[in-house]
């Protein structure tokens, strides 16, 4: 898989913290669900196991940023 969809989805992540860090939740939960189609968009499209191993890492991060961010499932 093209590495820069990672890389777009790790920027996306980093974005989340910093909002969630200075409590403007509203974005951080916009941007959270955003990242969440892109993680989906990326398992769709996954060819190797590398690539699965690593989208499981971030849907684990993108699972506790959700608590954080008082978004429910």
């Amino acid at each position: 898989m093209d590495g820069l969809r990672f890389i777009k989805l790790k920027i996306a992540v980093q974005e989340i913290i910093d909002h969630i860090g200075i409590r403007d939740y509203d974005y951080a939960r916009e941007k959270l669900a955003a990242a969440t189609d892109m993680l989906d968009d990326i398992l769709d499209h996954s060819v190797t196991d590398e690539d699965v191993l690593e989208a499981g890492h971030y849907s684990a991060l993108l699972e506790q940023l959700r608590k954080k961010s008082g978004m429910n499932n």
